[in-house]
């Protein structure tokens, strides 16, 4: 890894058959070890159902509310500075159950990669 300061752009954001917003702020072979999303879902929505094979996941909230289900877990709401805890291959899904949009950092170690994701809906 090299040093760099990367700045955040709201212009290079997504929208993903998962049913979320995207921007990519940290996603590359130069840093291999991590990736960084901001994740944004607007009111109402549910992500689907799926899992990432051999990459962990944290989800740190950053706004809004949501109810996350994941694995064998009962649904549990989150809110602002909410950290969310994902083992490889565990089942999740988020809903925004607020009247606001849910913005949360999306953290995966080793780094996300479109052939770890599997929806499973």
């Amino acid at each position: 890894m090299k040093a760099v300061v990367k700045s955040h752009d709201l212009s290079n954001e997504f929208y993903t058959p998962e049913k979320c917003y995207i921007t990519e702020l940290s996603n590359s072979n130069d840093d291999p070890d991590v990736s960084i999303t901001r994740a944004r879902l607007e009111p109402g929505v549910t992500t689907r159902w799926h899992r990432l094979s051999s990459t962990s996941e944290r989800y740190y909230i950053i706004s809004g509310e949501g109810r996350v289900e994941i694995g064998d877990l009962s649904p549990q709401n989150v809110k602002a500075e909410d950290i969310v805890l994902i083992p490889p291959m565990c089942p999740q899904r988020i809903t925004n159950i607020g009247s606001e949009d849910l913005v949360f950092l999306a953290i995966c170690t080793p780094r996300f990669t479109n052939d770890v994701y599997e929806d499973i809906e």
